[in-house]
């Protein structure tokens, strides 16, 4: 397992906001060209990884996103401060006092999420959360001029500046496990099956967090005949959660979605990932509130229909400078979707 770890934390502390998500692609190429027969980038940037055995076997599709949730420069003042506006989902809440990465022309440059300083407040505003439009990014330029200097100007974009972590014995702690813990069941499933007959296609896509776009246009280069979703999704098991609102929680297994906003899970495969799970051992949960949605939202509704699922990796505060997660479910995610490569090929061969 700690292969599987080491490449998780190295996927994790990656950086790649929507439509910038080169070191990661770079990273995603390097792991799969070994394991795969044919290794393509497509216009948009999505890495596809063709792995081709027994024509009698169906082909599996698994999808997982490169991109995390990141923001863009769109004003630089006199005094060097910048506004930007974010790419992605964000809860305005977590980004004040954060510490951040932005990619200049001349490399990385590392910044501190600032606002009105909270003694300056009026009484009405220290009772709301503070909004987008009152946040800016202090790079410690002096002037609009310095900043451009450093190689920051209008378009750069940015993230989070989190280095990932073992915090407790099976859990750890870092940026964009959504989706980087999806991108590394995807590898770590491929390097088991690299020597089996099964048809897989793996394809790590871009620009998820702002409209399942690289997938759309992925899943139309690829006749799959099933597929699966590999995500890091919302654990809500914390304070203050009723028990029938906790999407999911950490230590449980992998999550089964069987229905979200962009889809309802097809019957097959949840049935397939339901039997893998209960005849190997495998722990695992279900999804248990309708809400956001995946590549597999736009992967099911490809040509004339591919049979779609998604299994997601538990993690807690995702879509914010940091998140947790348990290895174990971690460990029991590439379990499962290594079974059910091997169940629904044995299932449907031809």
């Amino acid at each position: 397992m700690s292969k599987e770890i080491n490449l998780l934390e190295k996927l994790s502390n990656l950086f790649g906001p929507p439509g910038f998500e080169d070191e990661v692609r770079d990273f995603v190429k390097s792991e799969l060209e070994s394991i795969v027969d044919e290794l393509k980038i497509d216009v948009l940037g999505n890495v596809i990884g063709i792995k081709n055995g027994d024509d009698r076997y169906p082909t599996i599709l698994l999808d997982a996103h490169m991109d995390e949730v990141g923001f863009m420069i769109t004003h630089i003042d006199k005094n060097g401060f910048l506004r930007f506006n974010p790419l992605g989902g964000f809860d305005p809440r977590v980004l004040y006092a954060q510490k951040v990465v932005i990619k200049g022309d001349k490399g990385k440059v590392k910044g501190f999420i600032g606002a009105k300083a909270p003694h300056l407040l009026k009484p009405e505003e220290r009772s709301k959360a503070v909004n987008i439009d009152e946040l800016f990014i202090d790079i410690g330029a002096s002037s609009k001029d310095e900043a451009i200097e450093m190689g920051v100007r209008i378009g750069s974009v940015g993230t989070f500046d989190t280095v990932f972590a073992k915090i407790s014995p099976n859990r750890v702690l870092g940026k964009a496990f959504d989706d980087r813990a999806g991108l590394a069941t995807m590898i770590s499933v491929l390097k088991r099956i690299k020597d089996k007959n099964y048809n897989v296609i793996a394809v790590a896509s871009v620009q998820e967090e702002v409209g399942l776009r690289g997938a759309r246009t992925a899943s139309w280069q690829i006749n799959a005949d099933f597929a699966l979703a590999l995500e890091g999704t919302a654990a809500a098991d914390t304070p203050g959660t009723p028990e029938h609102k906790r999407s999911t929680e950490l230590g449980r297994g992998p999550a089964i979605t069987l229905a979200d906003r962009s889809i309802i899970s097809h019957p097959t495969v949840v049935k397939g990932l339901i039997s893998v799970a209960e005849e190997r051992g495998i722990p695992y949960q279900f999804k248990r509130v309708f809400v956001g949605g995946t590549d597999a939202g736009v992967i099911h509704l490809t040509r004339a229909g591919i049979p779609s699922a998604v299994i997601s990796i538990p993690s807690r505060y995702i879509h914010s400078p940091a998140a947790i997660l348990d290895l174990n479910d971690f460990k029991h995610a590439i379990d499962l979707v290594q079974g059910f490569i091997e169940w629904i090929s044995d299932k449907y061969v031809k």
